[in-house]
């Protein structure tokens, strides 16, 4: 006998087509550029050595940091596993705010409201009020 799935404890009501679409978008661009930093990391470019010694990475864990941006990017690509793939993590050391320290947070918002906007259970997480 197969257990049945169970519907989220909160209900976040129906979630409109343009909000998948949106989200469906969202997270597909992040999924491109996760899959962009993490196969250059595979490959030994200058542009990967420099930048893993401007931010105190060494340069040897290049290709390890690479296979796990593609792992974690695999999680999130996949709806049973997304939730998981989200939490991946992007550190950033002695850079300037805006454009680089910030960067994760960004990277971040786009990955969550991608999921967001797409997936129930995430919605049931974080209920947000409507007014």
């Amino acid at each position: 006998m197969q257990a049945q799935m169970q519907a989220p404890a909160i209900s976040t009501g129906t979630i409109s087509g343009g909000a998948i679409w949106t989200g469906r978008i969202l997270s597909g661009l992040a999924i491109v550029f996760l899959v962009f930093d993490g196969g250059i990391k595979l490959v030994p470019l200058d542009i990967v050595i420099t930048t893993s010694q401007q931010l105190g990475i060494p340069t040897d864990l290049a290709r390890t940091l690479g296979v796990l941006t593609l792992a974690c990017t695999a999680l999130y690509a996949f709806p049973r596993t997304s939730v998981l793939g989200a939490i991946y993590t992007h550190l950033r050391v002695g850079s300037p705010l805006f454009t680089h320290t910030l960067f994760g947070v960004y990277l971040a918002l786009l990955i969550w409201g991608g999921l967001y906007l797409r997936d129930e259970r995430v919605r049931a997480l974080i209920p947000f009020q409507r007014t």
